[in-house]
Formats: C-alpha cells, sequence, structure tokens
C-alpha cells in the first residue's frame, strides 16, 4: 500500500488552507502544511507522492521554489495539485511538465471535490497506474521471465516473445520504454526498431538493446543504430534498475 501522505503549501497556512488539510486528515490521509519556501519544504519531500500548491490574494510563487519542486518530482515520481485563479495558474503551468500536475482547481474549491481527488490519487497510486511502462521484448522466454521479476516492483511490465507480437502490441498499447532484444530470429532487433521508427504512432518510443555480445564490432554495430542506449544481458538487476532510473530523470527533464 502507497504511503498517503499529502503536503500542502503556500504563502501561508489561510483558513481556506486550514479547512481543506481537516477535510483531507479526516480521509485518514496524512497532510500537513509547509510554507512555500525551498528551505522550509526541504526534506519534507522525502516519501511525498503529491503535493497541493494553494495560491491566493495574488501569490506569485517564486521561480526557485518552482525548480526545486519540478526537480524533486521528477526525480521521485510525485505529482501536484494546483489551486489558484487564471493568472496564477497560467504562471506554473508555463515553468511545470504537464506530466507533474494531477489536477488544478480554480477558487473557490469545493472540498469534497478536492477530498475526493486526492483519494483517487492514492487509489491510482496503489494500482500502479502512474509507474512508467517498460516492453521487453525477448524470444528466451526466461530471460524475458527473469527481468521482469527484477522490474515489476518499480515499472509497469509487459511482455513480448517476438518483433511481430511487439509491433502487434504497440499497435493497442502505449510504453514509456522498449527493452528490445538485438539477436532475435525471423524478424531481428534492428528490423524491429526500423519498423518502429518508420511508423509515426511508435517513432518517437525510447528503444534500448538488450545484446549478448560485448566485443567491440557488436557493439559498435548496436550503437550505429542510434537507440537511446543498450545494456549487455549480463547486466546485474540493482545496476538495470539504476540506469533506467537515470534514464527516466535524464529524458522527462529534457
Amino acid at each position: 500500500m502507497t504511503n498517503k501522505r499529502i503536503l500542502f503549501t503556500g504563502e501561508k497556512e489561510s483558513f481556506i488552507a486550514r479547512v481543506l488539510i481537516k477535510k483531507v486528515q479526516e480521509a485518514r490521509i496524512d497532510c500537513e502544511f509547509v510554507p512555500c519556501t525551498v528551505n522550509a519544504l526541504g526534506d519534507k519531500l522525502d516519501e511525498v507522492q503529491l503535493i497541493a500548491l494553494y495560491m491566493e490574494d495574488g501569490y506569485g510563487i517564486a521561480e526557485d521554489v518552482l525548480h526545486f519542486l519540478t526537480d524533486t518530482l521528477e526525480e521521485k515520481g510525485g505529482m501536484l495539485i494546483l489551486i489558484g485563479e487564471a493568472t496564477e495558474l497560467k504562471f506554473v503551468h508555463e515553468r511545470v511538465p504537464d506530466e507533474l500536475i494531477y489536477y488544478v482547481f480554480s477558487r473557490p474549491v469545493d472540498n469534497a471535490q478536492f477530498v475526493s481527488t486526492v483519494s483517487d490519487f492514492f487509489t491510482k497510486m496503489d494500482s500502479g497506474e502512474f509507474k512508467k511502462s517498460i516492453l521487453i521484448v525477448d524470444d528466451d522466454p526466461q530471460y524475458l521471465n527473469l527481468v521482469r521479476q527484477w522490474l515489476k516492483g518499480t515499472y509497469k511490465v509487459f511482455m513480448a516473445n517476438s518483433g511481430l507480437q511487439a509491433i502487434k502490441f504497440l499497435g493497442k498499447n502505449k510504453v514509456d520504454l522498449i527493452l528490445l532484444d538485438h539477436e532475435m530470429p525471423v524478424t531481428s532487433g534492428p528490423q524491429v526498431l526500423e519498423m518502429l521508427r518508420s511508423d509515426e504512432e511508435t517513432k518517437s518510443i525510447p528503444v534500448m538493446f538488450l545484446t549478448g555480445k560485448s566485443d567491440k564490432e557488436s557493439v559498435m554495430a548496436v550503437v550505429a543504430l542510434k537507440p537511446e542506449g543498450y545494456f549487455l544481458k549480463n547486466i546485474k538487476s540493482d545496476e538495470l534498475l539504476e540506469k533506467l532510473n537515470e534514464f527516466f530523470i535524464l529524458h522527462y527533464a529534457r
């Protein structure tokens, strides 16, 4: 189960802020107010998946705070709920990536809708809906299942045992990353990559190759195809998870 904890932040803990915090707490969700400064937020962001940013009376959040929140949420996978008026919301929207904004409320806020939105967020967290999705493509069922076991606690994992099965799957589903076996029979990894890049629907999906060959010639052949990266199949689980985490942080910070 997700640790249900939300930070409520703004210039000051106004009467309306206190009412919303109390309503959330009554729904058995841990919620506390923190002043909207880098120093005050600091370590409070550890293990927090959701932050409510409350803007009122023309309060404009400082850009250094927005940068700090954006960097932290991208690294830890959290999201924002925005509360404010049109000009305040526009200011934040122009500086924070859309994928970090879970919901936007215009003032005045409906208390029940706010609590329902917060509760829905944690329900989705528990179901894994916000996890990044990875498609593993490999003709070796043993290796396919091994990598799935490594990744399933952190990502939504899908599997395909051939290039054609992967293409068929991607015709109906979207993923954030494809781990593609380079040496497959019938339809090889490079052929699959070529098909993906020739299709408008799939050409922008990042692809990383999985290869069992570590000699210079084989590695150069993989790199020449310009994937997002590649992994040798003898990579250890902790190293793979670390490198995938680094990839998603860098990729979505562009």
